[in-house]
């Protein structure tokens, strides 16, 4: 289950956001009405910020490759970018790259965001990055950004690296098998239950999981408080999740996801590959934002 060495860094793609989140709401509004969240937070978003965040603090090199923004949200997250320990080499700044925000909305059982993103994610020096020094793998945070540049993953495994993708739900391309095909390639995908129920038509995480791993050599199925699923080639493994205080779930996906890599990553066995991606993720939910928990940690070191 190890992966080609060209080095030790991850290049995490994707679009960055600002994450408005209101929490600890009783019940999601409806329309006409008010509801009031006892906690908010703002605090940089998107799948790759999140991963790559979650994969420094495990002391793994990750660098950023997005577009962002000259508006006043984007100048406010490039701060806190900083403060992530991010490498924002690649990312690009230009006007027309934001803003990109989402406001989530987080009740007990569940969440429903509203996104404005800009129309292209993918930055002009995306080929150039794929060769940057001590790169090892190229994950990809979304596959609206994918869509883009179909290239993209002959380009990657030119360079010599390994790919990973979640497809993170976008309901004008998360149904039919385009996205399917157009993966070809990825060696690791990331998707959840309801992202894979799309992808295969099936509800029960055995079946789903089947359908997807005749299309991907590792496929790791994230299924929320139930824990997670994985499937590498013909082989199974499932670990549940831990009993924790659930704050906020945004991101716990994508901090699941850098769990995964930095484990797989290091040749770890795909049982403990997945048992660390189950921890990190469950260990996101305990604080507001898809980085949050990464302060608690470092304070508690």
């Amino acid at each position: 289950m190890t992966s080609k060495n060209n080095g030790e860094g991850v290049l995490s793609l994707g679009r960055i956001y600002a994450d408005l989140a209101f929490a600890e709401l009783d019940a999601p509004p409806t329309p006409g009405r008010e509801v009031y969240a006892q906690s908010f937070s703002l605090t940089p978003g998107g799948g790759a910020v999140i991963t790559a965040a979650h994969l420094v603090a495990a002391g793994r090199p990750a660098h950023l490759l997005a577009r962002l923004g000259t508006d006043p949200i984007a100048v406010a997250i490039a701060s806190e970018l900083t403060a992530l320990d991010l490498d924002l080499t690649y990312v690009e700044r230009a006007a027309d790259a934001g803003p990109q925000l989402t406001v989530a909305i987080v009740t007990p059982e569940d969440r429903a965001f509203i996104t404005r993103r800009s129309p292209r994610g993918m930055p002009s020096q995306a080929a150039a990055a794929l060769h940057g020094a001590g790169l090892r793998h190229l994950h990809i945070a979304e596959y609206a950004t994918l869509a883009e540049n179909p290239a993209l993953i002959v380009t990657a495994k030119m360079a010599g690296l390994t790919i990973s993708l979640d497809p993170s739900w976008d309901e004008s391309l998360i149904h039919g098998p385009a996205l399917l095909a157009a993966s070809s390639g990825v060696d690791v995908f990331f998707p959840n239950m309801d992202e894979a129920t799309a992808l295969t038509g099936k509800t029960a995480p055995a079946a789903a999981l089947d359908i997807l791993a005749q299309h991907f050599p590792v496929v790791a199925l994230k299924c929320g408080s139930a824990g997670a699923m994985l499937a590498v080639g013909s082989t199974r493994f499932s670990v549940t999740a831990p009993k924790t205080v659930v704050v906020d779930t945004i991101g716990a996906g994508d901090s699941f996801n850098a769990g995964f890599l930095d484990a797989w990553l290091s040749g770890l066995a795909p049982e403990e590959v997945l048992r660390r991606a189950v921890q990190r993720g469950s260990q996101s939910v305990m604080a507001a934002g898809g980085t949050g928990c990464l302060s608690q940690m470092k304070s508690a070191s």
